[in-house]
């Protein structure tokens, strides 16, 4: 029985040995494993502080061109309100030169009629001096004869 449990010894000692053999090569990958993991995570996070600086300045030259674009859309603003006061002034002056146009044209049809009388009254009275005037010349050619 001796021997039995000598041997039984000797089968813990080998399985003690191969159980520690394997777990030493269990731990000697996973080493492996998280170097490789420490290195990836090193990488990453150069990665990541190079990612975050170049979006910081990213940020900071949009919001640059955020500021300066405000400031030309406020420097526009002023003038499109002065094309919209001059656009509006344009409109009141074309409205009055309506008005005024109108005023005009009915004045002078309310008047064509007077004036056209008037036109009459005009050649009546240029035909009244004509004659006058050749009647005077008939008159002087006369007493201009009868003297001589």
């Amino acid at each position: 029985m001796e021997n039995l449990l000598y041997v039984s010894v000797a089968i813990v000692a080998v399985a003690f040995a191969v159980l520690v053999y394997y777990l030493i090569k269990t731990l000697i990958a996973m080493r492996i494993t998280l170097d490789n993991v420490s290195s990836t995570v090193e990488g990453l996070q150069q990665q990541v502080d190079t990612i975050t600086k170049e979006s910081t300045e990213l940020l900071h030259k949009t919001n640059l061109l955020a500021d300066d674009i405000q400031r030309k859309s406020d420097s526009l603003n002023s003038i499109f309100s002065a094309a919209k006061d001059l656009g509006e002034s344009v409109q009141r002056i074309n409205y009055s030169v309506k008005r005024v146009s109108e005023a005009v044209s009915k004045k002078a049809d309310e008047q064509s009629e007077q004036v056209a009388q008037a036109v009459k009254w005009g050649n009546v009275a240029l035909q009244f001096w004509e004659k006058w005037q050749a009647k005077k010349d008939e008159r002087n050619k006369k007493e201009n004869s009868e003297s001589f």
